[in-house]
């Protein structure tokens, strides 16, 4: 098979790798009520999500290491029959303790997934035709993240909820099928037997895993000064030192010192930190305020969110051709400064307004955000060769998967206090919410949420100055990129 064709069908097969972390990131969304209804265990439901994503999260260093040091196609076969194996297990889960269990083990396939497809585009394609396959698996994301919930309360609704998870095996079989047979990465030279950082990887996860349970948990399962959240952070902190440790002194850590000592890695890992941060106020809190405060339908409200997704992946496929021109940082800069402006001028928005305004600024929201990401990750994948670059693409994705945990976590403090300001205390914005799908709410309510949402854009605005400010302080003016 020519090389083209060939390429051709490794590009298919980590599109439908993507697609499969995408889709199940949402997916269980909507089919919750069924499968409470079925297996109960309404108090603990949420590590549906939750055990899902920290799974994912901590494991991103690990498999970066880990394809640098054996090549991208055994992880990625690796992870992909561990996220297949964890889907089938989900759909005979019994209870809901096995489903969530299940969840976790598809969040450490899910982490191979996501990581080692990001590192797969930077090596199949050099750096002028990287923005193609870039803003490829951008589509296929976003479209992902929006279907999810549709086609979870489809099956839901006309099938059965375990189908949600069925449905993935035939598609990861085909991606399967096409990595394996087509993928064939050049031979390196050896090196000797390799090193595994076996402690450090126990640690990152262990460290990981505790911190992000304190930032999930913290103000919803428990308050965040009551003992568990003391006990969490302070376990978390502790196994942080140990961490440090251990990879000081491992031949090959899993996070190496060098993704902080670059100023070019370290500056684009806090800027796509602060874009998970920022990323939390129109994903999770616009859906709310389109309902609460304009009134929509649910499904009139998620087009409003939803149609950032047009314009992100073609902004980022046409910003070749600007930092072609200015350079990655400052067309990152550029998307960045246009983003922070538009989250200031959300609580601008009259009250209680139309829908089509809050969408006209999502749309311009995913162009600039477009316009600032992708620079940055082909960027950033650019600068490192092939040893290093797994362990690169890692640290970028796990530090904007952080930001949107502490963004959940933090923002959600921040609406739930500028509602009980607003109201003496009465309830969250969950509870109001809730009361307000039941027309039980007075008008003052419906103020206090749009006050609480535009909080949460102002916290959001601040977020994408920060991250603008990394930039101009931090990275520099022209990225060491290495030739291809």
């Amino acid at each position: 098979m020519p090389d083209t064709r060939r390429r051709g069908a490794v590009v298919a097969a980590l599109m439908l790798a993507m697609a499969l972390a995408a889709l199940d990131a949402t997916i269980v969304s909507t089919a919750v009520p069924q499968i409470v209804g079925d297996l109960g265990g309404f108090s603990v439901f949420s590590w549906l999500f939750s055990g899902y994503l920290l799974a994912v999260t901590v494991t991103l260093p690990v498999y970066g290491k880990l394809s640098d040091t054996f090549g991208r196609k055994p992880v990625l076969i690796a992870g992909a029959a561990v996220f297949l194996a964890g889907s089938l297990l989900c759909a005979v889960a019994w209870n809901m303790g096995a489903l969530i269990a299940f969840r976790i083990l598809q969040g450490l396939g899910g982490g191979a997934l996501q990581g080692t497809v990001q590192t797969l585009a930077a090596d199949l394609y050099p750096l002028k035709d990287r923005p193609k396959i870039q803003s490829k698996l951008s589509t296929v994301w976003a479209v992902s993240a929006v279907a999810g919930p549709g086609v979870g309360g489809v099956l839901a609704a006309y099938a059965d909820w375990r189908w949600i998870f069925l449905v993935n095996l035939p598609i990861g079989a085909l991606a399967l099928w096409l990595v394996v047979r087509h993928l064939h990465e050049p031979e390196r030279e050896s090196t000797g037997r390799p090193r595994i950082d076996w402690a450090g990887a126990l640690a990152v996860f262990a460290c990981g895993g505790v911190l992000l349970t304190a930032l999930v948990q913290g103000g919803v399962a428990w308050p965040w000064l009551s003992g568990p959240s003391i006990a969490l952070f302070g376990t978390g902190l502790a196994l942080a030192g140990v961490v440090v440790v251990i990879e000081r002194r491992a031949a090959e850590p899993i996070i190496p010192g060098w993704v902080w000592r670059r100023r070019t890695i370290a500056a684009v890992n806090l800027a796509l930190g602060a874009l998970g941060l920022l990323m939390v106020a129109p994903s999770v809190f616009l859906p709310t305020y389109a309902q609460s405060v304009l009134g929509l339908a649910p499904v009139a409200a998620g087009f409003v969110l939803s149609v950032w997704t047009l314009s992100w992946p073609v902004s980022a496929a046409l910003s070749q051709h600007v930092y072609g021109r200015i350079g990655f940082r400052n067309t990152a800069m550029l998307g960045i400064g246009i983003a922070a402006l538009l989250l200031f001028a959300f609580p601008f928005l009259p009250y209680p307004g139309s829908a089509w305004q809050p969408a006209l600024l999502m749309l311009l929201l995913g162009a600039a955000l477009g316009l600032f990401q992708l620079p940055l990750i082909v960027g950033v994948q650019s600068t490192v060769g092939w040893a290093e670059r797994g362990t690169t693409t890692a640290s970028v994705l796990f530090c904007r998967q952080t930001g949107q945990t502490v963004g959940a976590s933090v923002f959600g403090a921040v609406a739930n206090g500028v509602l009980a300001s607003r109201l003496g205390g009465a309830g969250d914005l969950d509870s109001v919410t809730r009361g307000l799908g039941a027309g039980a709410v007075p008008e003052t309510t419906r103020r206090a949420i749009a006050d609480a949402v535009h909080a949460v854009y102002v916290g959001a605005g601040c977020a994408a100055a920060v991250a603008f400010l990394v930039l101009l302080f931090l990275a520099p003016s022209r990225f060491p990129v290495l030739q291809d």
